[in-house]
């Protein structure tokens, strides 16, 4: 069977130099990950950015309400820095 694909110049050529370093054709390159793409389990492919990126919430060090009191934290450092410098 044939298929024909529209590729963005980016990725045609990200796609012509992996099949060059690995002595593969583009095709057989484009056969392989298809199949590891289909042989992943549904749940791998149709993960939500959130779930991708789930371990990382919550590691940062701060206050808790940092969206909601920016302009209060922001006045206070700036007050703090002038304090400190007269």
């Amino acid at each position: 069977m044939t298929v024909t694909i529209k590729l963005e110049a980016t990725l045609e050529e990200r796609l012509r130099e992996r099949a060059a370093s690995t002595g593969r054709s583009t095709s057989d390159v484009v056969r392989a990950a298809l199949q590891a793409y289909l042989d992943a389990p549904a749940a791998e492919r149709s993960l939500s950015p959130h779930a991708l990126g789930e371990d990382l919430f919550g590691r940062h060090r701060g206050p808790a309400d940092l969206a909601e009191a920016r302009k209060r934290l922001l006045a206070d450092a700036w007050q703090d820095r002038h304090a400190r410098r007269g």
